[in-house]
């Protein structure tokens, strides 16, 4: 594998990613060096893409990682750009963004305070954490169409009329 480009975030967030991977010691981590979880997500990238043969099954196609000091993660995307010579001439492109602060996800106030059923609020910890419908019905074994009935279900209790809506009202619960 070759790197094609970094920018200077990217630089900086790859240096705070080796300093959490060495416990803070600024003096083991070497200059210019990536950090152990990009090259470990490249291979997964890599191997990822000798199943699927198909240029066409590369877009849906993404790995995800949250690594880096806890206090300051580090969200990792990395995806697959087909070429025509085959996989070995692919390209892996790999983002690296900073993840803010967040607030603390209280969903069992949100339960009470919203009369959420157990389901309900398994759905709204899911949405927390950005997962499509999809996602979220195989995570609960369950059809997309019940996780719609369910999101339409907190919508109605929370007053919200998107899935952001849901969000920011349980959040400010």
């Amino acid at each position: 594998m070759q790197l094609l480009h970094m920018n200077r975030q990217a630089s900086e967030l790859a240096r705070q990613i080796n300093l959490a991977e060495h416990g803070g010691n600024s003096s083991r981590p070497a200059h210019g060096v990536l950090p152990s979880v990009l090259t470990e997500l490249c291979g997964e990238i890599v191997k990822a893409l000798h199943v699927r043969t198909e240029a066409k099954d590369w877009e849906q196609f993404e790995i995800k990682r949250v690594t880096g000091n806890p206090e300051q993660p580090v969200l990792l995307r990395g995806f697959g750009l087909p070429d025509r010579g085959g996989v070995q001439f692919a390209r892996l492109v790999v983002t690296l963004e900073e993840l803010g602060r967040r607030q603390q996800l209280n969903t069992d106030q949100a339960k009470e305070k919203f009369q959420l059923t157990n389901r309900e609020q398994a759905v709204v910890e899911h949405l927390a954490k950005g997962w499509t419908n999809k996602e979220i019905a195989n995570a609960l074994q369950i059809t997309e169409q019940t996780v719609k009935e369910h999101i339409k279900h907190i919508m109605r209790k929370t007053n919200a009329t998107t899935r952001t809506g849901i969000l920011v009202q349980i959040f400010n619960s």
